[in-house]
């Protein structure tokens, strides 16, 4: 599976995540509403962000979010965890965009188009969210995102955050609410 794809949607363009962007993507991050209810809500200040952006180009599957209409990088996503064992699994995650486009489709868009690339190369995708992060788990609903009973306990420095699992397989994507968006 390639994990960082260019992908093109009407009004979002996503690529592979360089050195070069951290200017354009500190810019978004540095916003605190970005991480408020994040397990990582210090994520705004410069030293917990570089090292958040060094271990996205490190790991690769990283991609940048641009806006078509400006050319201007309005956040990340990332591909994990790709495992092509039994159908095979990927983790789409590790998503933030700017506060300004929040309420505006792009997170659906965003996610409706690396699901289908997903979907070309496994059969379940899954999205890791901290338990307390009530604006991304809505958002995982609105997308067809069915919560399921695993967890994941990170150990951050200010101790451990329970994650909860929200999956989409091919056959919920085909039948969910971003199957009928445009693209």
């Amino acid at each position: 599976m390639d994990r960082q794809p260019n992908l093109e949607g009407e009004r979002l363009l996503l690529r592979p995540l360089v050195r070069d962007d951290w200017d354009a993507l500190f810019a978004v991050a540095s916003d605190k509403r970005v991480w408020e209810q994040h397990p990582m809500h210090d994520r705004w200040q410069e030293p917990v962000f570089r090292e958040f952006f060094d271990d996205a180009l490190a790991k690769g599957g990283a991609l940048a979010i641009v806006d078509r209409n400006s050319d201007q990088i309005i956040g990340s996503s990332r591909y994990q965890d790709y495992a092509p064992d039994d159908g095979g699994s990927v983790e789409i995650g590790w998503t933030f965009i700017a506060p300004d486009h929040w309420g505006s489709g792009i997170n659906a868009e965003l996610k409706r188009l690396m699901l289908e690339h997903a979907f070309r190369y496994v059969a379940r995708v899954n999205f890791r969210v901290g338990e307390s992060n009530h604006r991304s788990r809505k958002a995982m609903e609105k997308i067809g995102g069915a919560l399921t009973d695993e967890t994941y306990v990170a150990q951050l420095p200010d101790g451990p955050a329970v994650h909860v699992i929200y999956a989409i397989t091919r056959e919920s994507f085909a039948n969910g609410p971003l199957a009928n968006m445009n693209g």
